[in-house]
C-alpha cells in the first residue's frame, strides 16, 4: 500500500469521526474519486446504516416488485409504502424511500408497473404503459404493500402512506381502502371520490403546490368532507411552488425551500402519528 493510499484513508477515517459516524463516507469517497453523485441521491444504497434490495411481494395482480429499505439491526419500526409518480419506480423514488428508512422505517416502494414486466430503463417510454394498467388492480397492488408492512416480522403494525403527483392520487385511493393505515402524506394528489371520503381512518397529511390550478381545484369539496366525516386532517399549500415541486431530479419543477419544508413536516407527523 502506497503512502498517498494510507493517507487517504486516514483522512477518510478522521472525516468520519468529525461527521459523526461512517454514513457521509460513499458521498466524501465519491467527491476525492471524482465520482460526481446521482442527481437528486441523498442516501446511497449501500449506506451502512440500511439494509436497502430490490424484493418482490404478493399483489392483486401476482408478483409486484419493490425497493425495500430499512435500519440495520433486529429492532422493530413503523412502515412507511412510497409511492412513485407517472414514471414509475425510477432511482429517485427508490432514494425516496432510503431516506424514509434511514430516520428509523421500514419503507417500500412499489412499481406499479409490474404486470407490464416492471419500469423500463428509458421513463419516456413509461407513458404508455400506465394507460395498460388497471386502475382498481393497481391500487389494490399498493394496499397489499401495506399489509406486506404491517405483517413484516421487523413491523411495530403502524404504517403510513406517501407518494407523489399520481402516486399522491394513488395514495388517496390506498387511503380510502385501507381504513387500518395509520397516517396518508398525499403530495399534491388527485382528490378521492367525495362519497368514498367517510371510509378514511388515518389522519392526513396533504401537501398542496400554489402553481397547481388542476389540482387545487379538487381541494374544497375534498376539505369539506373531511370536515364533515370528522377526520383528521392538515393541509399544506407552497406558494411559488408548482406540480412536482418534491423532485429534486426535475430542475424545471423542483423547489428547494418548499421541498425541505415539505419533508420536514412529513418526518414531524410520521414521528407523530407512527412513533408515538
Amino acid at each position: 500500500m502506497n503512502r498517498e493510499e494510507v493517507d487517504r484513508r486516514e483522512f477518510l477515517r478522521r472525516f468520519a469521526l468529525f461527521a459523526g459516524g461512517t454514513a457521509a463516507l460513499p458521498a466524501l469517497s465519491a467527491l476525492l474519486e471524482g465520482r460526481p453523485l446521482p442527481p437528486g441521491q441523498h442516501v446511497a444504497q449501500d449506506d451502512p446504516r440500511l439494509v436497502a434490495e430490490d424484493i418482490v411481494y404478493k399483489g392483486e395482480t401476482g408478483e409486484v416488485k419493490a425497493h425495500f429499505a430499512r435500519p440495520k439491526g433486529d429492532g422493530k419500526w413503523p412502515g412507511v409504502v412510497v409511492i412513485h409518480e407517472n414514471r414509475g419506480l425510477v432511482p429517485h423514488i427508490k432514494d425516496v424511500a432510503r431516506r424514509v428508512a434511514a430516520e428509523g422505517y421500514l419503507a417500500i416502494a412499489p412499481d406499479a408497473l409490474s404486470p407490464q414486466g416492471g419500469t423500463p430503463s428509458d421513463p419516456q417510454q413509461a407513458g404508455p404503459l400506465f394507460q395498460k394498467l388497471d386502475r382498481a388492480a393497481t391500487v389494490r397492488d399498493f394496499a397489499a404493500a401495506v399489509q406486506y408492512l404491517k405483517t413484516h416480522p421487523l413491523s411495530t403494525g403502524k404504517v403510513a402512506c406517501m407518494g407523489f403527483c399520481w402516486g399522491g392520487g394513488m395514495t388517496n385511493q390506498v387511503t380510502v381502502i385501507r381504513p387500518d393505515l395509520n397516517a396518508s402524506v398525499p403530495f399534491y394528489g388527485a382528490q378521492p371520490a367525495v362519497e368514498d371520503v367517510p371510509k378514511i381512518k388515518a389522519a392526513m397529511l396533504l401537501h398542496y403546490a400554489g402553481d397547481d390550478a388542476r389540482i387545487n381545484a379538487g381541494i374544497p369539496a375534498f376539505e369539506e368532507a373531511l370536515k364533515k366525516a370528522g377526520i383528521e386532517y392538515k393541509i399544506f399549500m407552497y406558494e411559488g411552488a408548482g406540480h412536482a415541486f418534491f423532485n429534486d431530479t426535475n430542475a424545471g419543477r423542483y423547489n428547494k425551500e418548499a421541498a425541505e419544508l415539505a419533508w420536514q413536516r412529513t418526518l414531524a407527523f410520521y414521528k407523530e402519528k407512527l412513533k408515538s
